[in-house]
């Protein structure tokens, strides 16, 4: 296999909170003046794993303050030329995005982008294919890797036939937190009651984690932790019109499409998340735009006579829950209890009187475009597929270390489990 590990990387000029639902706004961003930023450790992580042909930083950064984080995220990379950094930011991503553009014009919205969750994801998918990669890797830049294997465990069982004969294509590890565990933090707020995942995500995790085989079939994808053969990432794409939550939408866009994603309970990162988290407003406004969205969008994949038909007892105890008309209570209940204990009192009340009906709205609106998007991707992919004009434009602006190596060539053609395909896989090539 040629695995590429796609690290995104979110940067800010300052610690502004952005605008109520307003697209763009993340997790968290980093300061581009933090004298020690999380990418930093997360490549530095990187230097003792085995295997790394290249990894591709995605640069995500408002137009204020691109050059300033490209330079930055430049300096950064030109540390660690071991890994063979390859920086794609605005000037390298706008050569993807007229070439995608030119085959979805009639698709609605930034697709193949630097803004947006799903869409940042997509970006990584296509410059993947622009190289010739057949797995994409995805780490998040506040992550740190602790095995030298952490790349042979990804490639691990990725197009192997299961004992019920089905291909794993998509797979997910799982990250850890300071004390080493796996499992969300429950809370007991009042105001948290409804909206609380905690309890059902430690059920899936429990589950996985307790299996008696290493890889199993999940609801679950960990978007910092996880791994696309090619013959999945080359056939459905992320949803660019979710405002989160991104990598559990993808599994129910696999599910949809007669494909699964996995969970291997033997990979895994430690996850570092900065201080400089999103306001709590933003991120739920983000959220009741996310779970609206999700019902009305199952309800349109599964009207389709084409796809397959996903049930809610298929995703049971997460997030089947999460994916009904039971949502709009949950919505309303959490807004109207954070309105009354406070803080951010008029953001809340604002939620309650207006932006819930505007994200209901979105999603009866919006609950088809990823179907007309999806339809069209696997001709984008073919497309761009080691496509050899736009590997010179990215390569030749967006490289910050030396060739790659002769040893890493011989590496390449000898028989190391992590040896090139040459050539974009398909199902009758796994089988």
């Amino acid at each position: 296999m040629n695995p590429v590990v796609v690290i995104p990387s979110f940067w800010a000029q300052g610690e502004k909170p952005g605008a109520l639902g307003e697209r763009g706004v993340y997790d968290y961003t980093t300061r581009i003046d933090k004298p020690l930023p999380e990418l930093e450790s997360c490549l530095a992580s990187l230097e003792q794993v085995r295997g790394i042909l290249r990894v591709i930083v995605l640069v995500v950064a408002p137009p204020s303050c691109e050059e300033s984080a490209r330079a930055r995220v430049n300096s950064i990379c030109r540390a660690h030329v071991g890994l063979n950094p390859l920086v794609v930011g605005a000037q390298e991503a706008a050569h993807v995005e007229r070439a995608v553009a030119r085959m979805a014009h009639h698709v609605a919205g930034e697709t193949v982008s630097l803004r947006g969750y799903g869409a940042i994801r997509n970006m990584g998918l296509a410059v993947a294919a622009v190289l010739g990669h057949d797995v994409v890797v995805f780490l998040d830049d506040d992550e740190v890797v602790l095995d030298a294997d952490f790349l042979v465990n990804a490639v691990y069982g990725l197009g192997s036939l299961t004992r019920q004969n089905l291909q794993v294509l998509a797979k997910s590890g799982f990250f850890v937190d300071e004390f080493d565990s796996p499992y969300a933090e429950p809370t007991e707020e009042w105001s948290e009651r409804y909206w609380s995942k905690a309890a059902d995500f430690n059920k899936v995790m429990e589950r996985a984690q307790t299996g008696a085989s290493r890889i199993t079939r999940s609801n679950h994808l960990c978007g910092g932790c996880c791994a696309l053969h090619a013959a999945a990432y080359s056939r459905v794409p992320f949803d660019p019109y979710i405002t989160r939550g991104e990598d559990l939408d993808y599994v129910l866009n696999l599910r949809a499409n007669g494909l699964d994603a996995w969970f291997d309970n033997a990979w895994f990162v430690r996850a570092q998340p900065p201080e400089e988290m999103a306001p709590v407003p933003s991120t739920f406004m983000q959220d009741v735009y996310r779970w609206l969205y999700e019902y009305r969008k199952l309800d349109a994949m599964n009207a389709r006579r084409d796809l397959r038909t996903i049930t809610p007892e298929s995703l049971m105890p997460y997030p089947a829950p999460w994916l009904s008309a039971e949502v709009r209570q949950r919505v309303f209940r959490t807004a109207l209890r954070r309105f009354v204990t406070g803080p951010n009192r008029l953001a809340y009340l604002g939620i309650l009187t207006k932006g819930r009906y505007e994200a209901d709205k979105f999603a009866r609106s919006a609950s088809t475009r990823y179907l007309s998007f999806a339809m069209v991707w696997p001709t984008i992919v073919s497309a761009l597929w080691e496509d050899r004009f736009l590997q010179s434009a990215i390569l030749s602006t967006g490289e910050v270390s030396a060739p790659i190596s002769s040893a890493v060539h011989a590496a390449r053609d000898g028989a190391d489990p992590l040896a090139d395909t040459g050539s974009l896989p398909s199902l009758g090539d796994l089988s």
